[in-house]
């Protein structure tokens, strides 16, 4: 296989996975799938990590997702 097919396949699987996130997150479900509302939360979530509050927004979000990623483990459900 090519290198460049190679590195089409890692970034494919890599944006595969964050979409997984984003359906998981349950965000897809509560917009109604409106692709400008979920772009709209994300743009805002990047203004809020380039903000002075954002080393704190990091680490707030950081610990909710290892939480869930955690329960998801387990086998708790819930999206909070």
């Amino acid at each position: 296989m090519r290198t460049w097919q190679v590195e089409r396949r890692k970034r494919t699987r890599h944006l595969i996975e964050l979409g997984g996130l984003v359906v998981k997150s349950g965000v897809v479900d509560l917009t109604n799938d409106d692709r400008a509302t979920i772009l709209g939360a994300l743009l805002w979530m990047a203004d809020k990590l380039k903000s002075d509050d954002g080393q704190r927004a990091r680490q707030l979000w950081a610990g909710k997702g290892k939480q869930a990623f955690e329960n998801e483990r387990h086998g708790i459900t819930g999206k909070s």
